[in-house]
């Protein structure tokens, strides 16, 4: 499905906030969720969470639900898919405190979920809203942020990173641990380290990396020759601010903004600004420039007083900034200007995805279990090796590895299935 706008203006209550308090044990529980079920799951504790223990039951709109976790809202078929698969959930947790002590518990995820009149009804079991409520030990998990990752274990990798964000280091984890949040435990194929590097532990950091508020490195501990631990080292992203601002917070809708904008600014890089400096200072340096005579480029110098912190001392008039810098500066919206195409591109691409993967779900949805059992036995025959047979029986039809056969294979089934 297309990755629609979130307007948040248009929500109420909790959902308001964007951020969900996550307690480490939901982290772990949900290390075997598809992205879109971990992200469905985010925006539903989100809602209930204020009433999670005082109330038996939750609701939510059914299309604000759909367009929080990147559905089209009109979708109501696959949001019932995922909300089953939520349901037939077994969760298994370990919960880890700041203190190493542990906890095992089990519970389906959700305890039932109901569509009625354009409204999701759903409930968690008693013992898992403890756990998921308990305010000692948490995580702020971003949903605009969430709605970045196109990969499950990018997403998994980011709540488990996030909460140590303040100490910069996640602490060691053995590969068993840190196998069982990625949620490929008990595979035989990534029980190796080479494997489970490349696979797994390469491109979750890279979407981290890529499409979060921050940074992450991961680090090895061997015994011998071989690795035996894992730990992350995490810093904030420079651009954080690119994340955190979202026509949500009204930017869109400041004086500020369309002032930029019809200096040549782009959409990006003024919520960039504002995000970074703040209206007030911004406006100084509109007015600054404003102020100043036989400027060639305009953006280069305002994007030059703004980093440099030009102002005019009094009596005097402020000098104007060397061709030198006004190049340099230049330059750098020039870069930022590809940048905004290429990350453009990216999102188009991962949209493009998203929606083909969300029509398969629906497409699987409506066979009857023989045939599901049919399909993937003659999907997996199509397959070459070993690597792609294994990671589609870990993801089924979720399967990234696979997308294009995946596509391929339901081309074949349904010609007009994508159109």
């Amino acid at each position: 499905m297309p990755d629609t706008q979130l307007d948040m203006d248009q929500l109420s209550g909790a959902l308001r906030r964007e951020t969900v308090k996550k307690n480490v044990a939901a982290i772990h529980i949900s290390g075997k969720l598809t992205l879109l079920q971990r992200k469905l799951s985010n925006v539903l504790l989100l809602n209930a969470y204020d009433a999670l223990t005082s109330a038996q039951t939750h609701t939510i709109d059914a299309r604000t639900l759909a367009m929080m976790v990147g559905y089209n809202s009109n979708d109501f078929d696959t949001l019932r898919a995922s909300l089953r698969a939520l349901a037939e959930t077994v969760a298994e947790w370990d919960m880890l405190d700041e203190q190493g002590r542990q906890e095992w518990g089990v519970s389906s995820l959700l305890s039932f979920a109901k569509l009625k009149a354009g409204v999701c009804e759903y409930a968690y079991s008693p013992a898992l809203a403890q756990k998921l409520y308990d305010p000692k030990i948490y995580a702020l998990i971003n949903v605009q942020i969430q709605r970045n990752f196109s990969s499950g274990h990018g997403l998994a990798l980011y709540e488990n990173c996030y909460r140590f964000v303040r100490t910069g280091s996640t602490g060691w984890w053995a590969l068993d641990v840190f196998r069982k949040l990625m949620g490929v435990d008990g595979s035989d194929y990534y029980g190796s380290f080479k494997h489970l590097n490349a696979k797994i532990i390469k491109p979750a950091v890279a979407e981290v990396n890529k499409s979060s508020d921050i940074l992450i490195e991961p680090e090895f501990k061997k015994k011998g020759r071989t690795v035996t631990d894992i730990r992350f080292l995490i810093k904030g992203n420079p651009q954080k601010a690119m994340f955190e601002i979202d026509d949500g917070d009204g930017v869109r809708n400041l004086k500020i903004y369309k002032t930029l904008r019809e200096q040549g600014v782009s959409d990006r890089l003024a919520r960039q600004w504002i995000a970074e400096h703040g209206e007030d200072y911004v406006q100084q340096k509109l007015d600054y420039v404003s102020g100043q005579g036989g400027i060639k480029s305009t953006l280069g110098y305002l994007s030059a007083a703004l980093r440099d912190d030009y102002r005019a001392p009094e009596n005097e008039t402020a000098p104007e900034p060397s061709p030198e810098a006004v190049e340099a500066a230049r330059e750098r919206e020039v870069e930022k200007a590809q940048e905004d195409q290429a990350y453009e591109a990216r999102a188009s691409e991962r949209a493009e995805r998203s929606r083909k993967l969300a029509i398969v779900e629906d497409l699987v949805s409506r066979r009857n279990p023989t045939q599901r059992d049919a399909d993937k036995r003659l999907f997996l025959a199509g397959l070459n090796n070993d690597l792609d047979r294994e990671h589609f029986r870990a993801h089924g039809w979720r399967s990234g590895l696979n997308a294009t056969a995946i596509f391929a294979f339901w081309l074949d089934m349904e010609p007009d299935a994508f159109e």
